[in-house]
């Protein structure tokens, strides 16, 4: 179906490349901070406030607003970070792609859930309890309040499936 696997993570995707990569500062910030709040530690709650200090910085830089207790898969792609929102309870699968002003929000205390390999256009709005299938695609501007099976592209507002170009 696709390259991209839908469970396995690609962590490649997420080591910054360049000494100015916001998104994938920003995912690294994300990530040590949740792996020394797992180990725990003597000096940890000195090297948490650090990373939450980092995470601040790039959170201001890229303007976007997403938790440190996020449950992101790895191998999230955010190469235009600006604007991304994310409620703190939403579950990313792995090998995602959020492009910028993307919105993944709760309504109602209905969270949305990710699946593996779902690639995100830029200025989707993706609301409430949705479940988004493996190896979907979410058009530009879309807002997706139902949910969304696998390999399907959906469109539009409120988000509805494209028609297969014969």
């Amino acid at each position: 179906m696709s390259e991209i696997s839908s469970d396995i993570p690609d962590w490649n995707r997420e080591k910054p490349t360049k000494f100015w990569d916001p998104g994938r500062k920003l995912l690294r910030s994300i990530r040590r901070y949740q792996k020394i709040k797992d180990m725990g530690g003597i000096f940890s709650g000195l090297q948490l406030k650090y990373w939450v200090l980092i995470h601040r910085f790039w959170s201001v830089v890229c303007g976007a607003e997403i938790d440190l207790s996020c449950k992101i898969g790895g191998g999230l792609l955010i190469p235009h970070p600006n604007g991304i929102v994310i409620h703190p309870g939403a579950i990313i699968g792995p090998n995602c792609l959020l492009f910028q002003q993307v919105t993944i929000g709760a309504i109602d205390g209905a969270i949305p859930k990710l699946g593996g390999h779902v690639d995100v256009g830029a200025g989707a709005k993706i609301l409430g309890g949705v479940t988004l299938g493996n190896h979907t695609i979410i058009g530009a501007n879309a807002v997706v309040i139902r949910d969304v099976a696998d390999g399907q592209t959906v469109v539009g507002i409120p988000a509805k499936p494209t028609k297969p170009i014969a």
